[in-house]
This record gives C-alpha cells, sequence and structure tokens, in this order.
C-alpha cells in the first residue's frame, strides 16, 4: 500500500491508552495532552487492584472536549449487569457520543481472589453484554439466567445515543460469542494484522455492522534497529505465554525459533515485514506500514498501549499524535 492510501479509505480512529499504573490524579492531563496532539480515543485499563474505569472516564470527559473514553476493560461478573449498564449510561449521558462500553472476563485469578470465578466465564460474559446492550436501549429486563437475574429493571436516565458496548476477549470461544452478543470486540496488544483476520472469522460479523478494535504496540524511533530490539522483550515474553495475538501470525513458528535459538539478539535477524505486521515498532514509516495494513483488514481504531513510565508515555503521546494526524490526512 501507498503512503497516500488512507485518504481513499475508511481511516480508523486513533488513540492510546492510560496505563493502570499511572496515578489517578495524572488523568486529567493526560487526556488533555491526548486531545491536543490529534488523538481520537483514550482507553482506560481497569484492572485488579489498581484502578476502576468508570471515575478515570468522568475525569477525562470532564477534561475534554470531543475525546471519546473507552472504559478498558469491565470484569463481567465484578458488577452486577444492571450496576455496569448505569455506570455506562450516567457516563454516556454526561458526554453524549463519547463513551465506547467495554467489557470483558476479567483475569481469572483475580476474579478468584475476589470470589466471583463463574464456572463458565463465556456464558458469564454473553448474558452480561446482552443484558447490558437491552438495558442501554432501553428494554425492560425481566430474566433469570445462570449469572444475571433481573426483574422488571429499566433505566431511569437513557444515553442518546445508545453507546457501543464492545467485548474484551482473545480465545476462540469469546470471540465467537462476542459476535452474538456485542456490538464490536476490542483485541489485546500485540495485535498482528494476521490476529484481526482470524478475529473477524470467529466473530462472523462483517465490518459494516461491527467494530473491530484493538489495542496496539508502539515502539516509534529513528533507528529502527533500536526500535525492534527495545520492544523484543516485550513480544518474547507474550510468545512465551501463548499471546493469542501473536499465535494467529503465519510466522508464530519461526518466530519462537528465532527468540529461543538467539534470545537477547533475536530482533537483529527477523524480517523487516515480520515486524510490521505485528505493531506500530520501527520508524515512522514502518508504523504507518502496520496502520495501513490494520486499516485494509477492517479495523475501526487502533489505542497504542504506552510504556508504563509516565515521561516515556507523553512522548508516546505525541508519536501516536503524529500518526493520527497522518491517518486522517490521508498520509
Amino acid at each position: 500500500m501507498g503512503r497516500h492510501t488512507l485518504a481513499h479509505m475508511n481511516a480508523p480512529a486513533i488513540g492510546i491508552c492510560f496505563d493502570r499504573t499511572f496515578r489517578a490524579a495524572e488523568m486529567p492531563d493526560y487526556a488533555r495532552r491526548a486531545e491536543a496532539v490529534g488523538l481520537q480515543e483514550l482507553w482506560l485499563i481497569e484492572d485488579c487492584f489498581f484502578t476502576t474505569a468508570p471515575p478515570l472516564a468522568a475525569a477525562a470527559l470532564a477534561s475534554t472536549r470531543t475525546l471519546r473514553v473507552g472504559l478498558g476493560i469491565l470484569p463481567a461478573v465484578v458488577r452486577t449487569a444492571a450496576l455496569t449498564a448505569m455506570e455506562i449510561a450516567t457516563l454516556a449521558s454526561l458526554a453524549p457520543g463519547r463513551v465506547i462500553g467495554g467489557i470483558g472476563h476479567g483475569v481469572q485469578p483475580w476474579m478468584r481472589q475476589m470470589g466471583v470465578l463463574p464456572a463458565s466465564p463465556v456464558t458469564a460474559l454473553e448474558e452480561v453484554l446482552v443484558a447490558v446492550r437491552q438495558l442501554l436501549a432501553g428494554e425492560r429486563l425481566d430474566t433469570t439466567g445462570e449469572y444475571v437475574t433481573a426483574r422488571d429493571v429499566a433505566l431511569e436516565h437513557l444515553p442518546d445515543p445508545a453507546p457501543h458496548v464492545v467485548a474484551g476477549v482473545r480465545g476462540p470461544k469469546s470471540l465467537a460469542a462476542a459476535g452474538r452478543s456485542a456490538d464490536g470486540v476490542l483485541l489485546d496488544s500485540p495485535c498482528p494484522v494476521d490476529y484481526l483476520l482470524r478475529a473477524k472469522q470467529l466473530c462472523g460479523r462483517d465490518i459494516s455492522d461491527f467494530d473491530y478494535r484493538c489495542f496496539a504496540a508502539l515502539c516509534v524511533l529513528p533507528d529502527r534497529r533500536e526500535a525492534r530490539r527495545a520492544v523484543a522483550p516485550f513480544i518474547a515474553e507474550a510468545l512465551g505465554y501463548g499471546h493469542a495475538g501473536l499465535a494467529a501470525l503465519s510466522f508464530v513458528d519461526e518466530l519462537r525459533e528465532l527468540t529461543q535459538r538467539h534470545e537477547a539478539d533475536w530482533a537483529d535477524r527477523t524480517p523487516s515485514e515480520w515486524w510490521t505486521r505485528i505493531g506500530a515498532i520501527g520508524t515512522l514509516d514502518d508504523a504507518m506500514e502496520y496502520v495501513e495494513a490494520m486499516t485494509e483488514a477492517g479495523v475501526r481504531s487502533i489505542s497504542f498501549f504506552p510504556a508504563d513510565d509516565l515521561e516515556i508515555a507523553h512522548a508516546q503521546l505525541d508519536t501516536a499524535g503524529i500518526i493520527a494526524r497522518q491517518v486522517h490526512a490521508g498520509g
């Protein structure tokens, strides 16, 4: 694809995440910076036992005018479905059209710690997704399921428009459930192009009526070799625990062999085209090649996952802003 192809395509929204290690007090400034550099979305990580996404979202929305804010990802079983719907509706009413709900399984060991581990995570997620979307659409909920029970429940304050609710999931069964029960899916970082293509097959939904969103790796430096080396430990670690995104790569076996055989210097031995399929890694041109490939594959938004060092993350905000401006200027 050429550098100007995006001008003729449905260019995706470009955003960034707020790392779970960042203090809540940093949110207003972080959100303002994201909006100022031209980013369209900000995703808020809810991991146990750091910060919760809804109050962070309220701070981000109050500090900006146009930035869309995603809740990424609310564990399905920690709150009741009605309360999850209420929180999403409240935020969406404060900032109409600027909130994206996100619901997932939650990390299972954390769910066990809190005493809410479901026997069937997929069933629990699907019941919650269906219930929350029904409530946000103004329907009255009266149901008895394995995990969601509600008696004549309806929201008193309906957001207009009703916000989309995406499923933050990884595995085949969960992606299929997302296709049946959500407005879209949010794929975890690293998100290779191959993973997006696989997710489209598993969700079984066309991009015209289903949101395919992702978190993505970002490491852009003047020296692409330095950038690849910097991100190599993260890729190797994710490969080691069987990350679903990397497992979808057509060259995953060769990649695994390289990381095992060459350890510290494996990044220098990989073809350039591997990196531009895995993420925005290398030079700015390399990052744009990844974004263009993801756009061609049908992604609706790409939100980059920053370093857990706030100073580095601020620099990455600027880089993500450059990418956003190039994407929406057509290259």
